[in-house]
Formats: C-alpha cells, structure tokens, sequence
C-alpha cells in the first residue's frame, strides 16, 4: 500500500536534528530513540557531526541506505529545498512537523503549494505542513513530538489539531485506554483526511475511529470513503468550527474552510458517522465501541442506589434506549436464594438498595443476563459502608466472560475509594463512566 513506508517504517531520518533543549528536532529524536530497537534512525543536521550519540548527516542524499520515512523540522522558507532533496533521494513518505505555510497567508501558501508540487510529480505522499506527527504504539513508533507514547488499543485517532492530540494521550494515560494509530494530519498538503480513513479501514489493529474535523479538503472523496469505512467499522467525529466565529478561528488554524455546519452534519449522517459535540463524549463513545460488542435495543440497569436508577431511566427514554420488563422467570431467579433485600425493586431499572453485598449483585447480574430480551446491561454501584468495590468488579468481570455478545457498561460512582474497582473493570475493558449521563449515551452507541 501507498501509505506501508509512512506507517511501517524500517528507518526514520529527521531533518532538523537537534540537541537544543525544547526544539522540534531534540523532541522528535528523543521519541523516535526511545523506540529504536526496531527500527534505524537517522539524525540530519549540516552543523553537527552528532545528535544524541547518533550520526548527524549534512543532507539526506548522504545517507547511503534507502530511507523510508523523514520527519521535515526545520523553518518554513528552507523546506521546499529540503522537499526537493528528499524528492531525489527517493524516499518512502515525508511528514512536515513545521508551521509558517497556508495558515499563515498568501507567502505560506505560495511555499505550501511547490511543496505539493513536488511530492506530487515523485509520487511521495506527504503529511501536513503544520502537524504534530504520527504515532503507533504497537511497533514502539512515536514520529512526533507528543510528550508521551500512549497504550496499544483498537482506536485510531485522526486530528487536524495536533495539541488536541497532546492532550488525548495524556487523558488516555489516566483512564486506561489506547490506539492503534495516532494521525496529525495539519494542513492537508497532499495526503487528506480520506486517505488516513482508508488506511485505517484496512488497518487489522484498528476496531473504532475518531475523528477531530475543522474543514475537508474534498467533499466528495470523503463522502465515498467514509461511507464505505463506517460499514466496516464505526467513525466517530467532533466538528470544530460550527459558529461564525469557529469558522474564522478554523481558517487561522489549519488553512481550512469550515463551510457550513448544517452541511457538515447532513455529509456525517449520510456517510452513516456518529456525530458527538465534547470531547469527552468523543472518548467516552469510542471506547464504549472499542471494548463492547454492538447490539439489539434493550438493556437492563442494576443499582444499589434508587435516585440513581430513576436518573439513568431518564437518559435512556430521552435517548431512545428500551428498557424491558423483568420476567416472572427473571424475579424468580433473584428471589429464590432468599438472599435479596425484600426492599429491592423488582422492575427494570433493579435497585437492590444501599445495603446490598457482592453476592446480591452476582445474583442480581446474572438473573438480568439470563433474560432473552435483554442484550445488555447497566451497572451502577454507589459507595456505602459495606460495598466492596473490588469484589464486585471480579464479578461484573466474570459475568462478561460468560455473556461475551452482550454489553456491559458500569456507573461506579465514587473517588478514592472506588477507584480500584474502576482500574479492575476498564483493565478487562468493562467501560466505566462516573456520571450518568455519559453512560447512557455511550450505551446508545451500541445499539
């Protein structure tokens, strides 16, 4: 494929090497060695013999061997040349880190445009000018100059912001999931939003895809992609730049034309996207996808904390998730141990009330699940006296390897002490989500 050099470098070289503390050229190597192991890197700087006890070359016509992917941090008005350099060595994919091209004007789109030129007429696909680099945790490569490697997992992440992306992966860290690719993708040179689509839709590690979109470059091509990816494999987008004053900011940013957000939002509809409006539902969405199988409508919720229940009932009506009836069958399993506070509910949202022990949930989650109509299921847990947070995440865990085909998403409201449960539940990729709100509506994108 086109993209294999880009993606699956053997060696990376970096234009603009540098020992200099806080510079593009410091950051990108220090990435790129920390991955090393598997790949050979090459340090590109005229001024210096070494960078980082790595061989520094004046150009990269002088590196001998074939060079797969470069990594362009260098000022604007020197990277035509350096393109052109790179043109004739012949290499894999060029990624531009630096900024000062359409975003900036008339002079910068003048530079931006030659650059395309160029790559064009090699047949080089380009990422960027003005992005923050690519990232795939999965084979230890980080060619960018985020501050951190974030986990492998099954999203894959394309983002015309490339600070947005710093924070991701640093929220990532916290809340325990990971990505198949990370893609900053800038300006849209050569290579566009479409492209990376396509890629990640044939990508075997990649399950989810999120998308951060201030403006396309072609409608059309995107359209006919997304279309096809999204039946294989759920997108998730937040568009920036829905306001007059978005627009302007958009424009500023990344040299792109927001266009009209109605129109935006009919192309996502038609090509079948989820569309979220924060990012936190972003995530919240995408992990949900990520972690739980899709599934027929109707749930059931299990809680310990009535308001709770009532609350989440609430959120599921207004967004359309069907609640089933508990079965005659359904309340007999749960009540014939004896073990159940007489006080429960027997309805469909279950409150097993305050009180309830580790094995009143057990019972509880497995009678629910037993019930044909029910293919997924809520569980919330508030922190009493008596709740251990630890033995009821080992069994909400083994309730999910039972039920494989049907979701499970937890509500464990807490802080401190519920947080050991929340690292057990989403270490199985059980999603956890500390209000209710968000977890009814990364529920409602299973269904």
């Amino acid at each position: 494929m086109r993209l294999k050099r880009i993606f699956n470098p053997e060696n990376v070289a970096v234009i603009g090497a540098s020992e200099e503390m806080n510079s593009l050229g410091r950051d990108l190597m220090k990435n790129l060695l920390k991955g090393k192991k598997k790949r050979k890197i090459f340090a590109v700087n005229p001024h210096h013999k070494k960078i980082l006890g790595i061989k520094s070359f004046s150009s990269v016509k002088s590196i001998k061997e074939s060079v797969d992917l470069v990594l362009i941090a260098v000022p604007a008005k020197i990277v035509p040349q350096t393109v052109k350099e790179c043109c004739q060595k012949k290499v894999g994919g060029i990624i531009i880190i630096s900024a000062g091209f359409a975003e900036k004007g008339k002079k910068g789109k003048f530079l931006q445009n030659k650059i395309k030129e160029m790559v064009q007429k090699a047949g080089i696909p380009l990422i960027g000018p003005n992005c923050l680099g690519i990232i795939r945790p999965s084979i230890n490569l980080n060619a960018s100059f985020a501050p951190a490697t974030p986990k492998k997992g099954e999203i894959g992440f394309i983002s015309q912001s490339g600070s947005l992306i710093d924070s991701v992966i640093d929220q990532s860290l916290l809340e325990n999931y990971g990505f198949s690719s990370i893609i900053s993708y800038g300006n849209q040179a050569d290579l566009s939003l479409s492209d990376f689509l396509e890629w990640l839709g044939q990508d075997k590690e990649t399950k989810v895809i999120a998308l951060y979109i201030e403006g396309l470059k072609d409608g059309r091509k995107f359209i006919k992609t997304a279309s096809k990816i999204s039946k294989l494999k759920p997108i998730v987008v937040i568009k920036a730049g829905r306001t007059e004053i978005g627009e302007k900011a958009v424009s500023s940013h990344t040299a792109s034309l927001a266009g009209n957000y109605q129109v935006y939002k009919a192309v996502f509809r038609q090509s079948g996207l989820i569309e979220v409006e924060t990012l936190e539902e972003l995530f919240d969405t995408v992990k949900a996808l990520a972690w739980q199988p899709k599934i027929k409508n109707g749930i059931g919720i299990i809680t310990n904390g009535g308001g709770c229940g009532v609350l989440i009932s609430d959120y599921c009506q207004e967004l359309g998730i069907k609640l089933p009836k508990l079965k005659k069958s359904t309340i007999e399993k749960i009540e014939k141990p004896g073990i159940i506070s007489p006080s429960y509910s027997k309805e469909n949202p279950l409150d097993i009330v305050g009180d309830a022990l580790s094995g009143q949930y057990e019972l509880a989650i497995e009678s629910v699940l037993e019930q044909d109509d029910i293919n997924g299921l809520i569980i919330i847990q508030t922190l009493q006296a008596m709740t251990d947070v630890k033995k009821n995440a080992k069994i909400i865990i083994r309730a999910k390897k039972r039920w494989p085909k049907k979701a499970i998403i937890c509500s464990f409201l807490g802080g401190k002490f519920t947080q050991l449960g929340i690292k057990l539940l989403e270490e199985n990729k059980i999603p956890n989500y500390q209000e209710l709100k968000r977890t009814a509506k990364a529920f409602k994108s299973l269904i």
